[in-house]
């Protein structure tokens, strides 16, 4: 009834969808439904025991368990009613857990308007999409913020959905992206949520582990196809993937830094305070508006090769298991 295999065309159809109407506000989305649970349940679990780090574990557990159930019971009872419709919902839920489509038209807007000599437009299309204090960033501070949101959301929007979708159907990629919507909202080290949201933050890089690393030979791939520049992207990503706060971002990253041959992350202002990061492409120059054109191509190619990749091997398993 409930497939732990995801039947290629699922994803496929998936895709498309994410392809062709990326994410319309005026559609209900799941994903935002998910926040407004980690909002409303935040209070009550604080006050379950007087250890931050205990309450937070909970809380956490709770709200990924409770999404990937919910989940499943509603493609159950779709099953009930008729296999098409599970199939249906199981497409649809898919396609919210993934953001090519909304990805890429964020950020060719902050490129357009780049492009234009729109400074502060720009900052302001950048500040929806980072976590970082831009006030004083130039246009090559934009740029660079821009391809390293590009690099970095390849893994958390598009290939490791896939990847759980893949495997255990919507019901697991969208525990998926409760992980990872936890992790944006309370996985951060400030005073409010250095301990409350300590569980969220190990089990998004536990999680995202495997998807980061496979996803730098398909961004490897993909850079030798767009511009010859394979080696060298895979090259700077098993060098400096690790120069990164998070065990797992910096290795998109680094891949798409030497396929741009771009310096990327470096120390950034998060609310005020100073927060020292490593470069990643040491020896690379620059970002600028061009690059951002370009790190999209790039995104764009290596979720087509991803999606490839994952339908393969699915369709081989189903072959030979």
């Amino acid at each position: 009834m409930i497939e732990w295999l995801t039947p290629w065309y699922i994803l496929l159809a998936a895709f498309i969808l994410d392809i062709m109407l990326g994410d319309p506000h005026y559609l209900p989305h799941p994903v935002r439904w998910l926040g407004k649970a980690i909002e409303i349940l935040e209070p009550p679990f604080r006050r379950i025991h007087p250890n931050l780090t205990i309450c937070g574990g909970m809380y956490a557990v709770v709200l990924i368990l409770g999404t990937w159930l919910l989940t499943f019971m509603v493609l159950a009872a779709a099953y009930g009613v008729h296999p098409f419709c599970k199939t249906l919902i199981d497409i649809i839920l898919i396609y919210y857990t993934i953001s090519i489509r909304s990805l890429d038209d964020a950020a060719m807007e902050v490129e357009q308007c780049l492009q234009k000599k729109q400074v502060q437009a720009a900052k302001k299309k950048v500040a929806m999409i980072v976590g970082r204090d831009i006030d004083s960033y130039n246009e090559e501070g934009l740029a660079r913020a821009t391809v390293e949101t590009v690099a970095e959301n390849l893994v958390d929007g598009v290939t490791a959905p896939l990847f759980f979708a893949a495997i255990g159907g919507a019901p697991l990629a969208l525990a998926y992206k409760m992980i990872n919507t936890l992790d944006s909202m309370v996985g951060y080290k400030s005073d409010t949520y250095l301990q409350f949201g300590k569980a969220s933050a190990k089990i998004d890089d536990v999680f995202n582990y495997i998807p980061a690393r496979l996803t730098v030979p398909v961004v490897a791939l993909a850079a030798q196809i767009l511009a010859g520049r394979g080696e060298r992207s895979l090259i700077t990503a098993v060098c400096e993937g690790a120069n990164h706060a998070s065990p797992n971002a910096g290795y998109s990253e680094a891949a798409f830094a030497g396929a741009l041959a771009v310096k990327l992350n470096g120390p950034n202002y998060y609310n005020g305070k100073l927060v020292e990061k490593p470069f990643i492409g040491v020896h690379f120059g620059q970002s600028s508006p061009g690059h951002i054109k370009k790190a999209c191509d790039m995104m764009i190619l290596s979720s087509l090769l991803w999606l490839i990749l994952l339908m393969g091997v699915g369709a081989l398993s189903r072959l030979f298991l």
